[in-house]
């Protein structure tokens, strides 16, 4: 790493505007942030620190929530780059997947049309249409990766705007060749272990992208309903009430079910009802699911309506009825058991109806044959959506792709609870909802998906004489010639003239699901299949940063590909951030419309500014999005900035400058980049007075609860203490010392242990507060230190204790509590703070009054105060009451200032 260049001295007026620019270039050219994977090499794993990052959907723009989470992980990799770690911080781009596919489509105004041929001489419209212009999936697939290339660029820029420390040379897209050969191989391997498999089943199925969706891309939504009561047609002339909310599926009814123990059915289970309108025979049955509080008690078994008929479907072993096609709509042909002419003309009806449409008109027939009990009588219901879907899910039978979870294996569910035991969770009560998922998981992972920008399923299947594939003998490709596409390539031992022939072959049409490569995102980063080397000094990681809504998918998926493929965890920790709110306390998320775009932000306010808000979050918790937080984060800055300029503006015993070299907190060679021990480095003996030794012990203190929380993955902790010395040094201690650091009293030993203490200060606090506030503490570091604040070493608490913070830290607190009561009562008085106070009367109980001796010079100056008396009152230590002040001041004037 090159150093930048060596220190020029503090400004006469400096300025927060520009830092951003400045810093980010010269991080970039002296290679700050490089992960050392030489050393790495050299060194045992705990040398390295190496981070899982989130690689953010690349759909558009960065939102604030995005700043909000990406911040924390990047105050904690900092702090481990300055404890002396080789930190391994890469960034991804998740690029392939609906989302990306969607953008496409609306910006461009096209959609794939996979039987379309490759027009190598394709333009998009300029201006998009309301008709999206069909195109071949090469020529989609082209502009897919055309328009997340421009969308990665411009997220760049804002990360290092944003100042996040990562190793950009580790950048990597989970649609990038080695992220498709990693995802390939591991499908492969899961196929081979036997647990990857095909099943043709019931699938929950996007009706508006025609794709399968897996358990863990679900979510409910309450949406307006109706119950309908339906009358069939049961033995001798009976009628059997059936309540349903979705009547349009009646000619998809293969049975009645009903609670075993719901005595008003009993005598027709086993028996026939005939359906209205179809007049198709279907069976009564049992089963505990049925619900006898609901409706009549007795329901349709649908093939399918939700997951529940799937349930019995299943376990009843029924027949299917399939009405549904891939686009939502009804099938042309009517289902087995539609047969009579008054059935087949009423299935005419809905054929190629939505859904909705279906409903509207078989109401109607309904109504108008008399099989309508009653009129529609409204609800409200869950109803399950692709969790980035505008429409309902529908379930249609389809052949996919299935990896064991734990979802029907007991073992395995059994072993990935152990697992998420073993995790060390941050906060700990985010394990719950990993158990919970785990616990709920109903069947195993679907991923395979009928969409065109991804990883493809790297099979091929041979055809029999009539052209049909042999699902039973898949074709598997050598995994040395990873990457596979086998919609374009032919597999081994095959010619591409063969391709859709009988006797010839025919590739997998589907992708894999996004989340069956990001689960692999410590193996793509890691370049397990390039670097195997590299991949043993990072892999396990140690740190997966994320948030909560995202455990049952990615954390999830990324430890079940760990725990079978490497029979380990993925990561050691687990922090896990929680949602910005907008003022509604509702997550803010492009898909509602309510966030905030970043850009703005970091223009209004700095970087550093944002950083604070978003540090102060604290881990697992939903934080409000707040711009005065904001503000308060610009004034720190501010505020270091000043102080700095004040503490360097002073010279030591040698007449350099207080600042002009860093505090030695570590001896060389302990951190890369560490500050070595100097001849002008403070020792003990240059710290001789009461007040500065009660400040340096005062900021072992913070030093240990800011070390402390960051060991926890508590970061917001940790600049809740950096801040609060830093508030009590330049309010209190600052104010105090600063007449005797000009040589105002005390003599010179007195005002170089101030000069002293205030360099030692100064140089800490800008070590703690590195992590949150980047810039303006690398700003203030060059002015007085060679090489960058974020490649010095974290200041130690043992450090400031043997330069002299072994005093009563107390007394830091007793001269303020004073010099506090003095300015009070000039305020009362009307009077500037620099009149003169005559005298003062100091009463309390002896031990503060002990310690207020100590510092009494310092408050008499700081305070212009003429004479001094000390009044013991007899009470204990500590026993004023509570939220009181120990100490009461009494001010008498006297004259004029």
């Amino acid at each position: 790493m090159a150093d930048t260049p060596r220190p020029q001295g503090a400004p006469d007026k400096p300025v927060l505007d520009g830092l951003e620019d400045k810093w980010s270039r010269r991080w970039d050219e002296s290679g700050v942030y490089a992960f050392d994977a030489d050393r790495a090499r050299t060194r045992p794993r705990s040398d390295v620190f190496s981070v899982d990052t989130p690689p953010p959907t690349v759909s558009g723009s960065l939102h604030v929530g995005h700043v909000f989470s990406y911040t924390h992980t990047d105050t904690v990799a900092r702090h481990h780059r300055m404890r002396g770690k080789n930190v391994f911080y890469p960034m991804g781009w998740d690029d392939n997947g609906l989302p990306t596919e969607r953008r496409v489509q609306h910006h461009f105004g096209v959609r794939c049309d996979p039987a379309l041929p490759y027009d190598p001489h394709f333009t998009p419209p300029e201006r998009p249409g309301k008709r999206q212009q069909p195109v071949s999936r090469r020529n989609f697939v082209e502009l897919c990766e055309r328009l997340t290339a421009e969308d990665e660029k411009a997220f760049e820029d804002l990360w290092r705007r944003l100042g996040l420390s990562v190793d950009w040379s580790h950048t990597y897209r989970t649609i990038g060749t080695e992220a498709r050969a990693a995802s390939q191989r591991a499908f492969l391997a899961d196929l081979a272990r036997g647990d990857a498999y095909a099943a043709e089943a019931p699938t929950l199925w996007d009706v508006t992208f025609r794709t399968a969706v897996a358990q863990a891309e679900l979510e409910d939504r309450e949406r307006p309903a109706a119950y309908h009561r339906l009358g069939f047609h049961g033995p001798d002339g009976r009628t059997v009430l059936v309540d349903t909310t979705r009547p349009e599926l009646l000619p998809a009814c293969v049975a009645l079910v009903a609670h075993p123990d719901d005595d008003r059915h009993r005598d027709l289970v086993g028996r026939t009802v005939r359906s209205p309108l179809f007049d198709v025979g279907v069976p009564v049955v049992t089963h505990p699911l049925a619900d006898p509080g609901k409706g009549t008690g007795i329901a349709m078994v649908c093939t399918f309506g939700d997951t529940t008929d799937v349930v019995w479907w299943r376990e009843l072993r029924l027949g299917t009825r399939p009405v549904l096609g891939w686009d939502g709509r009804f099938l042309a042909t009517p289902p087995s058991g539609v047969e009579s002419p008054a059935a087949v003309a009423a299935y005419a009806e809905l054929a190629g109806a939505t859904a909705h449409t279906a409903r509207e008109r078989i109401v109607a027939l309904l109504r108008a044959a008399g099989d309508l009990h009653g009129e529609p009588r409204p609800c409200t219901h869950a109803v399950k959506f692709f969790e980035k879907g505008d429409k309902p899910l529908e379930i249609v039978t389809t052949r996919q792709w299935y990896v064991r979870n734990g979802g029907r294996d007991e073992e395995l569910r059994g072993a990935l609870l152990a697992r998420g035991a073993e995790l060390s969770w941050h906060p700990p009560h985010m394990r719950v909802r990993y158990d919970n998922w785990v616990g709920g998981l109903n069947g195993d992972w679907l991923i395979s998906r009928q969409r065109f920008f991804g990883v493809p399923v790297p099979l091929w299947y041979p055809l029999d004489a009539d052209g049909t594939p042999d699902h039973t003998r898949p074709i598997v490709p050598d995994t040395a010639a990873l990457p596979v596409d086998p919609s374009a390539e032919a597999p081994p031992g095959h010619d591409e003239s063969r391709r859709g022939k009988p006797h010839g072959f025919t590739g997998d049409p589907d992708v894999m699901d996004t989340w069956a490569t990001s689960s692999l995102t410590p193996q793509i980063a890691g370049r397990q299949l390039t670097d195997p080397d590299l991949f043993a000094k990072v892999f396990p990681m140690d740190l997966r940063a994320q948030a909560h809504e995202i455990i049952r998918t990615w954390l999830f998926a990324t430890l079940l590909r760990a725990h079978t493929g490497h029979g380990t965890l993925p990561w050691r920790h687990a922090a896990i951030s929680g949602w910005v709110l907008d003022p509604d306390r509702k997550k803010m998320s492009k898909s509602k419309g309510n966030a905030v775009t970043p850009a703005d932000l970091l223009r209004a306010h700095g970087s550093d500014a944002v950083r604070y808000w978003a540090a102060s979050g604290r881990p697992g918790t939903d934080t409000a999005f707040d711009t005065g937080q904001m503000k308060i984060g610009r004034r720190l800055a501010t505020k270091l900035l000043n102080v700095g300029r004040f503490v360097l503006g002073f010279e030591t015993a040698g007449g350099a400058p207080a600042g002009a070299e860093p505090v030695a907190w570590t001896s060389a060679g302990d951190a890369p980049g560490g500050d070595a021990p100097s001849a002008d480095a403070p020792s003990a003996e240059a710290v001789t007075e009461p007040l500065d030794r009660a400040l340096l012990a005062d900021l072992a203190a913070a030093v240990d609860e800011a070390t402390a929380a960051f060991d926890a993955f508590d970061h917001t902790r940790a600049l809740e203490c950096a801040e609060a010395f830093f508030r009590r040094f330049c309010d209190d201690y600052v104010e105090l010392v600063k007449s005797r650091a000009y040589g105002d009293h005390g003599g010179t030993g007195a005002r170089d242990s101030a000069r002293t203490t205030l360099r030692v200060a100064l140089d800490t606090v800008v070590r703690l507060f590195a992590p949150f506030l980047p810039f303006v503490t690398e700003e203030v570091w060059s002015w007085y230190a060679q090489g960058s604040v974020h490649r010095a070493a974290w200041p130690s608490a043992e450090r400031l204790r043997s330069l002299g913070g072994t005093g009563d830290g107390r007394a830091l607190a007793t001269a303020a509590e004073v010099i506090a009561g003095v300015r009070k009562a000039k305020s009362l008085a009307r009077l500037s703070m620099r009149a003169q106070a005559g005298a003062v009367v100091v009463r309390g109980p002896r031990a503060a009054l002990d310690r207020f001796a100590l510092v009494e010079a310092d408050v008499r100056a700081a305070g212009r105060i003429a004479e001094v008396t000390r009044v013991d009152t007899g009470l204990p230590a500590g026993g004023a009451p509570e939220g009181s002040q120990e100490l009461v001041v009494e001010v008498r004037f006297r004259g004029p200032s």
